[in-house]
């Protein structure tokens, strides 16, 4: 059905833009289905872009959790193919210090193994080496393959890819409603918060990828899906002072991972359980960022004298466990729900649990049981099809090639094969709207005008706009002000980086900078547009 121009029938209707939500969206559409994927927010909004960004191998869960630690490593191998722009493949270290049980170390090497992880007890003295900046008092060392995954991309390739398969994609639009008729679910009430309006689409399936907020999606169903909301936080820090995965060889605990990547280096996680009306507004509280320094020195003692960049929290979409106060123990297995068989609601799925390592299998999971349903015979490709971003090298229209084979600071890095289509060929394409990290005037403009950014935040996912040592004290205005021209709007982007600059240090710091900063003649004139790019 086409309603003022619009096509509002499709064959699913995904909920959430997480890595599992664009990786169902774009399984969906690999199949051929007619695809809709609807997110309240933007890409990886959640916890999907609120984690450590490991590469996990597995080993963490190896002694506690074996089927997810084997579910991580096959998903780990399988990313580092079809995701490699996404991927720093940086090797891990699992270490014990004077203080841990260093018998733990065979219980641990034995679990991996059986898990499929290929773990190596190595001499302390070769760690150090391979490490410089772990603590020299380590009494034990493994290696194991973890690495460093960029979460952002690794969402956004997910959707592009549904995109150019024919897939709908809507962000800012938050579903309000489930649409019912005679027991089933036949679509979704959504409104849209840019414009104010709602509008119903239709599908014979819906499938709930919203992460902790699923559970409010299907109570909107009058089903119950029991979600324990477990906030994690963690700090980031100014520079990488490690380059492997840092672990600590013990039961899972808090603080205890150091990864690096990209330009940074952070510490997580710690674990407790919030109320469910607190999920949208997480906040990292003095306490946990001590115990993360105390902790994490332990790992690196040079996290002593390292400046902290920023702070940020997100909740862990676990099945509840009435019997586990922190959800250390909630195994992070898949969980994917028929609610017609459970629940007698037909054209309603949930898929949850799991964790970023896992989100292809998820999605493979939630595409096959929608396959079944309607009738599609078609297997899932996904393990081996290249995600954009990470296919061979491509030619460009000026004879260069562009490969994923870069550092992943430039903009090749970042977007592979894909930064073919940044424009490069002037001085003014090629000026620096971000020296940290390595962000031009044309990579901005590509992200705004085909990559779904309406605001900072969104360009800061797309480009790392402001995640390096400013923190967007020397960029924001810059980016702001392309952002603003590309939207022929200076007010809006006067916002935007008062929006931008609450959100970077909101935790850290109580001071509203942003309200401040919309009054100030500073930004004024440099949104009038006196200031210009330098």
């Amino acid at each position: 059905m086409v309603l003022n121009g619009e096509i509002n029938e499709f064959d699913i209707i995904i909920i959430g833009g997480g890595a599992t939500g664009a990786g169902t969206a774009r399984d969906c559409s690999l199949r051929g289905m007619r695809v809709l994927l609807v997110e309240r927010f933007d890409f990886a909004a959640g916890a999907t872009g609120r984690n450590h960004g490991l590469l996990h191998s597995g080993a963490r869960y190896a002694v506690t959790d074996r089927e997810s630690a084997a579910e991580c490593i096959k998903e780990n191998m399988i990313l580092r193919k079809i995701a490699r722009h996404c991927v720093e493949e940086n090797g891990g270290l699992f270490i014990s210090l004077p203080e841990d049980d260093l018998s733990y170390q065979n219980l641990f090497v034995e679990s991996c193994r059986a898990a499929g992880i290929n773990a190596q007890v190595i001499d302390p003295a070769e760690a150090r080496l391979i490490e410089p900046s772990v603590n020299s008092a380590i009494t034990g060392a493994v290696k194991v393959p973890d690495g460093s995954i960029d979460p952002f991309r690794l969402t956004l390739a997910n959707v592009i890819d549904a995109k150019a398969h024919g897939a709908k994609v809507l962000v800012y639009h938050e579903v309000t409603a489930l649409i019912q008729d005679r027991g089933s679910i036949v679509g979704v009430t959504v409104f849209n918060h840019k414009t104010k309006t709602e509008h119903n689409y239709y599908a014979p399936l819906t499938i709930n990828a919203g992460g902790i907020w699923g559970h409010g999606i299907a109570a909107k169903a009058g089903i119950r899906v029991d979600m324990f909301p477990a906030k994690g936080s963690l700090l980031i820090f100014g520079h990488r002072i490690n380059n492997v995965v840092l672990n600590r060889c013990r039961k899972p605990a808090n603080a205890d991972i150091l990864v690096p990547g990209d330009t940074i280096c952070l510490i997580g996680t710690t674990s407790s359980r919030v109320g469910f009306d607190e999920v949208d507004d997480v906040r990292v509280t003095s306490e946990e960022v001590d115990l993360l320094l105390s902790e994490g020195e332990k790992l690196a003692p040079a996290l002593a004298t390292t400046r902290i960049l920023r702070a940020y929290a997100g909740v862990r979409p676990l099945v509840a466990a009435d019997n586990d106060p922190s959800g250390r123990n909630i195994s992070r297995g898949i969980v994917l729900l028929d609610h017609e068989i459970r629940d007698g609601v037909a054209g309603f799925v949930t898929i949850t649990g799991g964790k970023l390592m896992t989100y292809r299998l998820m999605a493979e999971w939630a595409t096959n049981l929608a396959c079944k349903k309607l009738g599609i015979d078609k297997p899932c490709t996904t393990m081996n099809e290249p995600l954009p971003g990470s296919r061979l090298e491509e030619g460009r229209s000026d004879g260069k090639q562009v490969t994923t084979d870069q550092p992943k600071r430039s903009s090749v890095g970042r977007h592979g094969e894909m930064a073919a289509r940044i424009a490069s060929e002037s001085k003014y394409d090629n000026s620096l709207v971000c020296e940290c990290e390595d962000v031009t005037v044309g990579e901005v403009n590509y992200a705004v005008n085909e990559l779904d950014v309406h605001n900072l935040i969104d360009l800061r996912r797309r480009t790392r706009v402001g995640m390096g040592t400013c923190q967007g004290e020397l960029c924001a205005c810059r980016a702001a002000g392309l952002l603003g021209e590309a939207h022929n709007c200076s007010q809006k982007a006067k916002n935007d980086l008062a929006s931008f600059l609450n959100e970077r240090w909101k935790g850290l710091y109580p001071v509203a900078w942003g309200e401040a900063l919309r009054e100030s003649e500073y930004t004024q004139w440099v949104y009038s547009g006196v200031c210009g790019m330098e």
